[in-house]
């Protein structure tokens, strides 16, 4: 299997071999998107203005509803006068017991790092993630713009009535490189605001030989994925697919992890790991932090961490080729740019504009 790179930038190598333009025309589009299993056992509420589209800034958050304590109206009971009582005499206190050790609480699972943590607790203890943040970049080859990379952070969703975060990757070509293939795909990816485990994510695909509509499903209590896929080629026609398989606890999706690697602190010389289940698989992300450059962008000089990202497959390493990823040295770790060595040259996703966002 091949892991797929963050971002899916890889897709746009699709590009140079590509004779088409335009994307493809399907009549029975709705029926595509529908998949009657995924919605009985998911159900996404969403903020009435967060529609595709609209502007993240301007979107309400969802907040799962506070418990409310009601206190009963008691009749007042009336005031009794004081009876004096005679003295007693003290009992002896008995011994006090030694108090007890505090129990250590391992944050799980035991293959991530801790630092940057609440003690115990999924939660990082600086939420890297803020309302409405948008970052977008250019995607260029041979430093010809090829398209464009949307990353966002949408309203918080109920997921299940449980208050998850809502990520988006929006990918469009441009108009240059949309005369030989032409791509407008979106990921939507629902992730638990508690145990940051993704729940469910979402896959819109619209290019010039493909129509695909992806949706999985990771059900944490039980421990198992199910994935579903319809699409439309020009060679193959109409096609579905359903996969079902054991995940571990406290897995990733290969969207997910593109915002989850963000929670680690990314200090220079240490690796950093978590968990990834991807088409029947169960993986290991891997990553080093290489070392602190200052990077040149339209933005201006910003600081990063260069990270090398590798996979472990059924406990074997598996190097995923010359690819680098820029975060930015603070404690928002923003993906400034991604490297992607390919057969001829190298496919670079590079930062153009940042939203950071509402507090």
């Amino acid at each position: 299997m091949k892991f797929s790179v963050p971002f899916g930038t890889l897709l746009f190598a699709l590009l140079l071999v590509s004779c088409s333009t335009g994307l493809l025309k399907y009549d029975k589009v709705e029926q595509l998107k529908k998949n009657e299993e995924f919605e009985e056992a998911v159900k996404i509420v969403k903020p009435p203005e967060a529609t595709v589209g609209s502007e993240t800034d301007k979107k309400a958050e969802i907040q799962a509803p506070p418990e409310k304590k009601q206190t009963p109206n008691l009749p007042q009971a009336k005031k009794k006068t004081p009876v004096k009582k005679k003295p007693v005499k003290e009992a002896k206190e008995a011994p006090k017991a030694a108090p007890e050790e505090p129990k250590v609480v391992i944050r799980q699972p035991d293959i991530e790092d801790t630092v940057g943590f609440e003690e115990g607790s999924r939660r990082p203890i600086a939420d890297p993630f803020r309302v409405g943040e948008e970052v977008i970049h250019d995607v260029h080859y041979f430093k010809v713009s090829a398209g464009e990379l949307r990353i966002k952070v949408e309203p918080y969703s109920m997921v299940n009535n449980r208050k998850s975060y809502t990520f988006s990757m929006e990918i469009k070509t441009s108009s240059l490189f949309s005369t030989f293939y032409s791509v407008d795909d979106r990921a939507e990816i629902f992730v638990d605001y508690e145990d940051l485990v993704p729940r469910v994510f979402q896959l819109h695909v619209k290019e010039s030989g493909q129509l695909r509509e992806a949706k999985m499903l990771f059900d944490v209590e039980n421990n198992t994925a199910k994935f579903w896929e319809k699409k439309v080629t020009k060679d193959h026609g109409e096609e579905e697919k359903k996969q079902e398989w054991e995940i571990l606890p406290f897995s990733q999706n290969v969207y997910s992890a593109v915002y989850y690697m963000r929670n680690f602190q990314w200090e220079p010389g240490k690796e950093y790991a978590f968990r990834v289940a991807n088409d029947k698989e169960n993986l290991v992300f891997s990553g080093k932090a290489l070392r602190r450059e200052v990077l040149d962008t339209k933005l201006g000089p910003m600081k990063a961490i260069v990270v090398q990202p590798n996979i472990v497959l059924k406990g074997k390493f598996k190097p995923i080729g010359d690819n680098f990823i820029w975060l930015s040295d603070d404690d928002r770790k923003y993906i400034l740019r991604i490297e992607s060595k390919i057969k001829i040259g190298t496919l670079v996703s590079e930062v153009v504009a940042i939203n950071p966002g509402k507090p």
